[in-house]
């Protein structure tokens, strides 16, 4: 095979990566708009509860659990694809100095992402590493394995207090990109009561409390999954698109290449014709 030969088999070669990647490229940012859609309603739908348990704790302050006296649990979202740069390394790194500044000896971790779990392999801190979605119609699924794990984890601790959840993750927003440590437990209570009456219950306060814990953990999770997917998908969207620039620069400096060395050929040829022409005159 001569060596215009090999150009135009890589050539060809990069073509076809450019048009899968694109693929990807696409894909990645019919997510990001059906994800828009669904971050927005869900946001909604968290503030609503925020709202009520503010209400609640205003009347019910004693019901509030200080922070000290739940055990902190680190759960890390990461991506169940490749394809969207450090990602998941930048999380790490976050999770880690998390765990330095609140001098937190003996972290719990989940990890989320088949990407993640599988840099902290063999890490007796991490707990538990659950699949994480590759589209939204997958965040409901996952989310009930991770309630499922909290649960029981919660049940094989020696300690009754609640566990406080500090989520990391990958937020989309307008500004960009950016990492941001969330910490539901204790978003409960902050400002100001909004009515002069304590609300009407049909279960006991404490009842209450619980359900109203779960209703928010499992409400607030699924926003923050959808922003972590949305910012995977930027994310992937971005790397596919460097990506697909990258090979065109080389596509057209492979072309470039192969053109030269087929002008040297036919050069060649034409030598070779002419020689032979200049011969055939000479013979007697």
């Amino acid at each position: 095979m001569s060596k215009r030969q090999e150009l135009a088999k890589h050539l060809g070669t990069l073509h076809e990566l450019s048009e899968i990647m694109g693929a990807m490229k696409n894909l990645a940012l019919m997510e990001s708009h059906k994800l828009t859609r669904f971050l927005s309603t869900q946001r909604r739908v968290v503030a609503t509860i925020e709202s009520a348990a503010t209400d609640f704790f205003t009347f019910y302050p004693e019901l509030m659990v200080h922070p000290s006296e739940a055990e902190s649990v680190y759960l890390v979202i990461g991506s169940e694809r490749g394809f969207c740069g450090d990602f998941n390394e930048a999380l790490l790194d976050a999770a880690w100095t998390q765990v330095r500044e609140r001098h937190v000896h003996t972290p719990l971790l989940i990890t989320v992402g088949h990407k993640l779990a599988a840099k902290v392999v063999g890490d007796e801190r991490v707990i538990a590493s659950i699949e994480g979605p590759n589209v939204v119609e997958e965040v409901q699924p996952v989310l009930i394995h991770l309630m499922d794990t909290l649960n029981g984890l919660h049940a094989r601790s020696e300690s009754f207090s609640p566990l406080t959840l500090t989520v990391l993750f990958n937020r989309a927003d307008e500004t960009g990109i950016h990492l941001q440590a969330f910490q539901p437990f204790r978003q409960f209570g902050r400002g100001a009561g909004r009515f002069s009456h304590p609300p009407l219950l049909n279960m006991p306060p404490r009842s209450f409390l619980a359900s109203l814990i779960d209703q928010y953990l499992f409400a607030v999770l699924h926003e923050v999954f959808y922003s972590s997917l949305m910012a995977e998908n930027r994310r992937r969207f971005q790397h596919m698109d460097n990506a697909i620039q990258r090979m065109e620069r080389e596509a057209s400096d492979l072309a470039r290449r192969r053109n030269v060395l087929r002008q040297e050929e036919i050069t060649e040829e034409i030598e070779v014709i002419m020689l032979s022409a200049e011969a055939l005159r000479r013979q007697p």
